[in-house]
């Protein structure tokens, strides 16, 4: 019978290093012997320390009945122990073999049942000793709410159970790179906590070993490795030691402990949801093994890690979360306008950047750009969004690395992070983070992990901090940040929705009122056209008639009177045609509207009227006048005509005095259906009004007073509310018989206006 050893002798180079077949090394460590045992009892593998156990070899065991080695009762004590395919791997079993006591483990690799054994420990501390441990820590687990404080508490409470010199709970990121979370250590040792490791020195077939194999043990770092033989009986012959606890590190893994001082190692795996989450790394700088009582009380700490993971996550989140969840709701509960400007209110309410703790906002309706705090140019922000939405065709996109997705966006610090909405057409909402510059401090140079000369490749010898500056990345958004932008993003979206619908109807409202206005305005041209225009006519007539039928006895002088009378009532019909025609070409023009400084068109207005003001006697004072969103020449003549108005109503009783005030900054002004932003109020000390004709006063050819004791047509007042509604303003007047008039104008909100106050 040929024998042979299935020691791993392939060169480990760079190329392969990652790869390294660390879970068939053909090795075991020397403080235990292994046996690979077939399904009928039959020795197939043997270390070759076994002759250090028991007066046999190697050679002299492999090929042999199990009993015929060990005795029958030991192999069925071993059958009894597997219970058929079962491997009970919580406690190993007591046994005595030829004579010694051991501590067996058993576990199944490809059909082969595994067996190593370890002498048992003379002093070997007792369960109840570690059942009470275990209670204390659990006891004190429950005072802790943090993850952080939970992970410092378990390394603490691992070290007082094991006796190594340090214990740390290493955590890992999405790419396998590593942190020292939390460390209880001895005094005299230098701290690691706050360290980070890169991903290399903890290999991904390293990373599989450890979910597969929870707990492994490296009881002297300067082992010699045992070679384990088989029956040379088919080519490629092996056995896979993934499960194996007395399995050979990889000998890079070993000269790299040795390069930081280790002895002894105890590594315990922390597995969340299938996937690697962290190791609980015990380290002591002489050789130790600790019995399978702590062996296992070590283990349940890494499991009461595991367990609370998502607990402590969510607490640890709970406040920030709360904040979020709190803000959002004030958010969705203000009772907002249904008009296009209540974007300006909401893009100014705290709680929009609250919801995802963002350092700034924009929103995007219709081609306009509103935003707060810390936001891109307006060109990069419709840039960014024609990008997001080529490259991702997804109403929903965040990244905290910008420039991972769009290089070009890389040097704009205020554009590391965001999250994308769309909310319906032309619509969009971001949120954006400026970019956060962190330091990282390395336990040596990620760069420098595996070191290649002409030895071979060995692991860096240097674990001096070495600090990393990260740039281009913002803080990751949490989920329940991005939960919050998804939620309002809904909201938004309806309330541009309801906007939307609110224009279309206040459209349609607009149309029904103009055409009434016009119906309205017919009526009153015809009525005109037959009576006022009539008037003059028939006077110029009667006239005119008298005249040729006295032509031989009318004295030069009575000619005189009657052309002056009939030039007097040519004029009074000549001024109704012209009022009549600068009524009538006024239209809704608000598509042109533009800024106006109502400074200007009230100064060039007194200076065009000073004749009549100074023949009046009539002072104005004025204050400062807001621009507002309107057409220049209508303003003029809007000024013109309530000036008129004035001086035409002044009392005979008092001096003429009109004093022009005005809204100094924007402010929403309700008013049924319409939202407003400036005002500006003539107010003068005439003749007044009953209050009744309140509204009546606007309307075209109302007249309050008699054409002989006033003269005028009576379209001055309404041609100044066809100029208001064709800006998208209003006109009121309020008045006091014998004390005043006051006439208050509202103008439309500039799109580009701040509101102050809803």
């Amino acid at each position: 019978m040929k024998i042979r050893d299935i020691v791993n002798r392939d060169i480990v180079t760079l190329t392969n290093c990652e790869h390294e077949p660390i879970h068939i090394p053909g090795q075991i460590q020397p403080h235990g012997f292994l046996l690979g045992i077939t399904q009928d009892w039959k020795i197939d593998f043997c270390t070759e320390n076994i002759a250090s156990y028991f007066d046999v070899t190697h050679n002299q065991v492999l090929g042999k009945d199990f009993s015929a080695v060990f005795g029958l009762v030991a192999e069925q004590e071993i059958v009894a122990y597997i219970k058929g395919d079962e491997v009970q791997d919580a406690f190993p079993l007591e046994i005595e073999l030829l004579g010694r006591l051991f501590q067996i483990n058993v576990h199944i690799s490809g059909g082969i049942y595994v067996l190593e054994a370890e002498l048992l420990f003379a002093d070997q501390e007792k369960l109840a000793d570690a059942y009470k441990q275990t209670i204390q820590f659990v006891s004190q687990m429950n005072k802790t709410k943090s993850l952080k404080d939970l992970c410092a508490l378990v390394a603490q409470g691992t070290r007082e159970i094991t006796g190594y010199d340090r214990v740390m709970i290493y955590r890992f990121d999405e790419q396998y790179n590593g942190e020292v979370f939390a460390e209880d250590c001895r005094e005299d040792l230098e701290p690691f906590l706050g360290l980070h490791y890169p991903h290399t020195d903890i290999p991904a077939q390293a990373r599989e070993l450890y979910i597969k194999n929870q707990l492994r043990l490296i009881v002297d770092i300067n082992y010699v490795p045992v070679p384990i033989f088989t029956v040379d009986d088919k080519e490629g012959k092996n056995l896979d030691l993934s499960l194996s606890i007395l399995r050979s590190t990889s000998p890079i893994h070993v000269e790299y402990l040795k390069n930081i001082g280790v002895g002894a190692t105890l590594t315990i795996s922390l597995i969340h949801h299938g996937k690697l989450w962290g190791l609980i790394a015990c380290h002591h700088y002489s050789e130790k093994n600790i019995s399978p009582e702590i062996r296992l009380a070590a283990k349940l700490q890494g499991q009461f890690i595991t367990s609370q993971i998502d607990i402590r996550q969510s607490n640890d989140e709970y406040i920030n979360a709360q904040k979020t969840i709190v803000a959002l709701e004030q958010l969705t509960s203000i009772d907002l306008p249904v008009v296009k400007e209540s974007l300006q209110r909401i893009i100014e309410t705290p709680q929009l950047l609250e919801i995802s703790n963002a350092s700034g906002v924009a929103i995007l309706s219709k081609n306009k750009i509103f935003k707060t705090g810390i936001t891109p140019a307006d060109d990069e922000i419709l840039s960014l969004i024609e990008k997001i939405i080529n490259k991702t065709k997804s109403e929903i996109f965040y990244t905290n690395k910008i420039s991972d997705h769009f290089p070009e966006f890389a040097e704009n610090a205020n554009l590391a992070g965001i999250i994308y909405h769309s909310i319906g057409i032309n619509g969009h909402v971001l949120w954006f983070r400026p970019e956060t510059v962190s330091e990282i401090n390395w336990g040596g140079d990620p760069e420098k992990s595996i070191i290649k000369d002409r030895n071979g490749l060995h692991p860096r010898n240097s674990f001096n901090i070495w600090k990393q500056i990260v740039k281009n990345q913002s803080s990751p958004w949490k989920q329940y940040e991005i939960n919050a932008a998804s939620q309002y993003a809904h909201t938004l979206q309806n309330q541009l929705i309801l906007i939307m619908l609110s224009e279309e109807e206040e459209k349609y409202r607009n149309q029904s009122e103009i055409l009434k206005e016009t119906n309205s305005e017919l009526e009153n041209i015809n009525w005109i056209s037959t009576h006022d225009l009539q008037e003059p006519l028939r006077k110029i007539q009667l006239i005119t008639s008298k005249m040729l039928g006295e032509l031989d006895a009318i004295s030069t002088e009575s000619i005189s009177n009657s052309l002056q009378r009939v030039s007097k009532s040519a004029n009074r019909m000549s001024g109704l045609l012209e009022d009549i025609l600068k009524y009538t070409r006024i239209k809704n023009t608000r598509d042109t509207l533009h800024e106006v400084d109502l400074n200007k068109i009230l100064k060039s207005t007194i200076k065009e009227m000073h004749e009549s003001i100074k023949e009046s006697n009539a002072t104005i004072e004025y204050e400062n006048l807001p621009e507002v969103h309107a057409i220049g020449f209508l303003m003029r003549q809007l000024f013109i005509n309530i000036l008129q108005n004035s001086l035409k109503y002044a009392s005979a009783e008092r001096q003429p005095k009109i004093k022009i005030t005005a809204s100094q900054e924007p402010v929403l002004i309700h008013d049924r259906y319409k939202v407003y932003c400036h005002w500006v109020c003539f107010s003068d000390n005439g003749i007044g009004f009953e209050p009744q004709y309140a509204e009546s006063i606007f309307k075209v050819f109302t007249r309050l007073h008699p054409q002989e004791e006033y003269t005028g047509s009576g379209i001055g007042l309404a041609l100044c509310k066809k100029i208001m509604q064709a800006v998208g303003g209003d006109i009121k007047a309020e008045g006091k018989p014998n004390e005043g008039t006051d006439i208050i104008i509202y103008f439309p909100c500039d799109p580009e206006d701040t509101l102050t106050t809803l």
